[in-house]
């Protein structure tokens, strides 16, 4: 039998979710963006909710390229407010539209999202202790000040928290998760 991560355990779709992605690290700029927007649509919700959804964020925000969410006026805010296949928050649907002009920002002066998503942890991944999963560390208020400062909303240390260990940037498997870096 396979031993994951408690919160995983017995439920199909975070099982999967848990199994094929929760903590493998992700390199790929807007592979990275579209998880941080998703985090933040997450705020108040369950994963699950952002898990089910997530095909229909994905047609709503037009594969979240940051090209074209970057260009969203209020008609499309309008259209996403009636689309029953996301998360009807304007405070969250204009987020994520003011994040693609952030991103794209980043990389009109030349910083790369990847690279500064990883760049505080030089690269390597952070191994949690297999036991105790916190709901912020003082580098995710490191990475939400960063985020903040290049004008990203919803990014709160928690919420950076959340999407550091979705992206693998941080390894918090349980110890006796066949994930875990330590079984």
């Amino acid at each position: 039998m396979t031993t994951r991560c408690a919160w995983a355990e017995g439920d199909p779709v975070m099982e999967a979710y848990h199994d094929n992605e929760w903590g493998n690290p992700v390199h790929d700029s807007r592979a990275l963006w579209e998880m941080l927007m998703l985090e933040g649509f997450q705020a108040g919700l369950s994963w699950r909710t952002i898990l089910l959804r997530r095909d229909g964020f994905r047609k709503a925000f037009r594969g979240f390229d940051p090209e074209i969410v970057a260009r969203f006026d209020e008609a499309d805010v309008e259209r996403l407010m009636n689309d029953p296949g996301i998360i009807r928050a304007r405070a969250k649907i204009l987020a994520t539209i003011g994040g693609a002009k952030a991103f794209l920002k980043m990389r009109d002066k030349g910083e790369d999202f990847a690279d500064f998503s990883w760049g505080f942890t030089n690269g390597k991944t952070i191994q949690g202790d297999g036991v105790t999963v916190p709901a912020s560390i003082p580098l995710s208020a490191t990475i939400s000040t960063a985020l903040k400062n290049r004008g990203f909303k919803f990014a709160g240390p928690v919420i950076v928290y959340a999407w550091m260990q979705a992206v693998g940037i941080v390894n918090d498997h349980a110890k006796n998760c066949f994930k875990s870096q330590d079984s």
